[in-house]
């Protein structure tokens, strides 16, 4: 986390919540973006966007007016566990023929005829 960050908070944030990963959020003492007020996510652990749930997802980005309840913040059983976004890691996907895995593909069917012009 960035030093600047953390003054910016101190001076200017109200918190309003924390997530079940310990993220922290805020939103400005003042209207300071064209009269919306300035809202942020102090990250616990590394900064990483798609650690933000979906529903202090929508918070942030002014799609709802209120904060996060209690209530709200609850899983349904429908809903899958949060993952992380494993792109650049060892588990990222590759598909079949990447580089990583050999480079090697299925051969051509035959069946592709490029267009032409006439």
């Amino acid at each position: 986390m960035h030093l600047g960050t953390l003054i910016y908070t101190w001076l200017n944030g109200v918190s309003v919540g924390t997530d079940e990963f310990g993220n922290r959020y805020y939103r400005a003492r003042k209207d300071t973006l064209h009269g919306r007020e300035k809202r942020w996510v102090v990250y616990k652990g590394p900064v990483e966007g798609s650690r933000v749930p979906a529903q202090w997802h929508s918070w942030l980005h002014h799609m709802s007016d209120q904060p996060l309840s209690e209530k709200a913040a609850e899983s349904k059983t429908w809903q899958k566990s949060h993952q992380a976004n494993p792109t650049g890691t060892g588990a990222a996907y590759l598909p079949q023929g990447h580089a990583y895995l050999g480079g090697r593909r299925a051969p051509a069917t035959g069946d592709y005829e490029p267009w032409s012009p006439e």
